[in-house]
């Protein structure tokens, strides 16, 4: 273990420590916050009942749906992008305040388009995720080496296999950032939209559990999106890491 990660976890553990302190003495009343221990053990009674298990699986399901509409589109929209510069030019002022926009703003009419079914949740989150991730695959396009694309061009390679072969592979750490900052948006955009209005899924379950004090489910279900969000972007940043080292980059 490296001393950052060492620093990293004593910090968390800390964290954590200190939090089941003040709920143990407490200086956190019960009614507010449960100890952590709690949360741990009410989770693992809620996934080994399996009385949950529907409205997480919905959840996960339509914020895994969102980011793979967001990869697949974010991707291939920066890499057309990036051939033409007026158009990109053009929008980049867009791209640059676009997260100024409440995109919730917009659930009304997705509804009135869509209906009450998980499409308006689904587009939600993939409108939150995409920019993030055309924003960080153009970054990574505009570090492809002028040499690689002179080496597709003496080949004779057209523009899909010079992406798939040469730009796409090289931009994929900018890429995977942008997966990261996706994998989030996602989650916030499905969670806040069942929130908004749905009858199922995690979000309608601890908007639920908030409205009626039950802690011992509203908690636990917050530390599982906690950890979902956290083991995913640990594997992108360590897939990430790896793509810089072997490039000499880290």
């Amino acid at each position: 273990m490296t001393r950052a990660a060492l620093c990293r976890a004593m910090l968390f553990v800390g964290l954590v420590g200190l939090l089941e302190v003040l709920c143990l003495t407490g200086m956190i009343d019960k009614l507010t916050m449960q100890a952590p221990h709690r949360m741990v053990a009410d989770l693992w009674r809620i996934l080994a009942s399996g009385s949950l298990n529907a409205a997480i699986a919905k959840t996960l399901t339509n914020a895994g749906i969102a980011f793979g509409l967001a990869m697949v589109a974010g991707v291939a929209t920066g890499v057309l992008l990036h051939r033409l510069k007026a158009v990109r030019e053009t929008l980049d002022p867009l791209f640059a305040t676009y997260y100024a926009i409440p995109i919730f703003a917009f659930y009304p009419l997705l509804i009135i388009l869509f209906g009450l079914g998980d499409a308006p949740q689904i587009l939600i989150g993939f409108m939150l995720g995409v920019v993030a991730v055309l924003v960080n695959t153009l970054n990574g396009l505009d570090r492809v080496p002028r040499a690689l694309i002179k080496t597709a061009q003496v080949a004779r390679m057209g523009p899909v296999e010079t992406a798939l072969r040469i730009s796409l592979p090289f931009a994929a750490p900018y890429i995977l950032t942008g997966a990261k900052l996706a994998v989030a948006y996602s989650l916030i955009g499905i969670i806040g939209a069942e929130f908004i209005m749905s009858r199922g899924g995690m979000g309608y379950e601890i908007s639920f559990a908030y409205t009626n004090f039950d802690n011992a489910t509203m908690y636990p279900l917050i530390l599982l999106i906690l950890l979902v969000s956290m083991t995913i972007n640990t594997v992108l940043a360590r897939w990430e890491k790896r793509l810089m080292i072997r490039r000499g980059q880290r």
